[in-house]
């Protein structure tokens, strides 16, 4: 199997990351509402166990959907893939470390750490809107801990919009047919 034909393999088993991203995406507006409406301490919790359970959903929402969402035991991304997905729990005690310096900083650290993960998309679906992805992440993650004074809620909200229009961009250019 060639990397094109892997990468190819990924991007339609997982329709170019969309249902990841839109779970994802979802967690994270939820998580704003919370800073929001409630309690850093709730959105905070949210947004933690909430991350460890995007793959399952992915899975699930593909499902629900009608997508079989498989793919060959040849393929050597499905390594990548579990080695990305365990960059983000791995990195969530910078997160806290920097949460714990300043509070308002937990969402734009997280929004950066989040941003790097998404690097390795690249390669994963073949896909070079995930470059964008991470520099619009990691960009504004550091923009809103160094030089913005907004509300703390205001990454999450920022993350939760990018994610979902992510999300719909990458279901477009991952299967054309599928907005024919």
């Amino acid at each position: 199997m060639t990397i094109t034909e892997a990468q190819s393999e990924m991007r339609t088993a997982l329709m170019g990351g969309f249902m990841g991203q839109l779970v994802s995406g979802i967690l994270w507006l939820a998580s704003a509402a919370l800073a929001t409406w409630s309690t850093d301490y709730w959105a905070i919790g949210l947004l933690i166990v909430g991350g460890f359970f995007i793959f399952p959903l992915t899975l699930l929402g593909l499902r629900v959907i009608g997508h079989a969402a498989t793919v060959s035991k040849e393929n050597p991304f499905n390594r990548l893939g579990m080695q990305v997905a365990f960059v983000l729990p791995l990195s969530l005690p910078v997160v806290g470390a920097a949460a714990m310096y300043r509070p308002g900083w937990f969402y734009p650290a997280f929004m950066i750490v989040l941003g790097a993960h998404y690097l390795p998309f690249v390669t994963l679906y073949g896909m070079r809107m995930f470059y964008a992805l991470a520099g619009i992440l990691v960009t504004a993650g550091l923009a809103l801990a160094m030089y913005l004074s907004l509300p703390s809620a205001s990454g999450a909200w920022l993350t939760g919009v990018v994610l979902v229009v992510f999300a719909i961009l990458g279901r477009r250019l991952a299967t054309p047919e599928a907005v024919a």
